[in-house]
């Protein structure tokens, strides 16, 4: 019985309503309608996993994400965190995370994982972690690419929040399924297909900066004022680095 969950997507509905934010989701088809999935995002905004999990709701999946624990301790978010069943992550102690997102793969579960872990201040693809690749070949379930653009206006990293910011767009690119091999070959494919898919919604994005002073939120290969990966200390985005992937259908 899920009593907390339907709730607070109602409320996050309405709330976009108000807002009037012009929210896209492409290729929902990709996730499956039922049986585990992992379904694995870019990372640009506080609120990615608000939109990773509306990227859900066409096939009526409702997502367990991995979020910090930091999360979960606090007063406000941590009952609603565990009312909704997400996955409390210690980096610490990342094994009993890994386990229990592996479980509700096992039982059916779509687990949503930042394989970034943390935002990309460069808003480009940073370097992976592998355990999102992992948890699908231990579990045998389909990795889904997301990339998700537009969220990072309202709330990122270094940037005052911005939460009643009226018709934002917001794009969100669900790739098909990436065929598992080893974690680490996997991770590498991840990596190429986020990019392209957060490629294409920034390309496809209906807005532009309003000036000179606005350009903080494009990368700085469309011109915009974000720091380049490699001042933040970030690989080269693939394309730049001589192995795009392609785009899913």
């Amino acid at each position: 019985m899920e009593i907390v969950y339907p709730p607070v997507i109602a409320l996050a509905k309405t709330m976009f309503r108000v807002l009037d934010l012009r929210i896209q989701v492409e290729g929902a088809h990709h996730i499956p309608a039922t049986g585990g999935a992992v379904l694995a995002s870019n990372h640009a905004s506080y609120l990615d996993f608000i939109f990773c999990g509306l990227g859900a709701q066409p096939t009526k999946r409702l997502v367990r994400f991995m979020a910090k624990k930091s999360v979960f301790d606090h007063k406000v978010s941590g009952p609603l965190m565990r009312g909704m069943r997400h996955i409390s992550v210690d980096r610490k102690a990342g094994t009993a995370a890994f386990q229990e997102a592996e479980n509700a793969l096992r039982r059916g579960e779509v687990v949503g994982v930042f394989p970034e872990a943390t935002i990309s201040e460069s808003f480009t693809v940073k370097a992976l972690k592998s355990g999102a690749a992992r948890l699908a070949e231990v579990a045998e379930v389909p990795l889904i690419p997301m990339a998700v653009w537009g969220p990072h206006r309202l709330w990122t990293k270094g940037r005052k929040k911005e939460l009643t910011k009226r018709h934002v767009p917001v794009i969100i690119s669900i790739g098909e399924p990436i065929t598992v091999t080893t974690a680490d070959a996997t991770t590498v494919v991840l990596r190429q297909r986020l990019s392209a898919l957060l490629d294409r919604a920034q390309q496809d994005y209906p807005e532009q900066p309003s000036g000179p002073d606005d350009r903080w939120w494009l990368p700085a290969h469309l011109g915009g004022t974000a720091p380049r990966p490699e001042e933040l200390g970030y690989p080269p985005r693939p394309e730049d680095a001589g192995n795009p992937a392609p785009l899913d259908a």
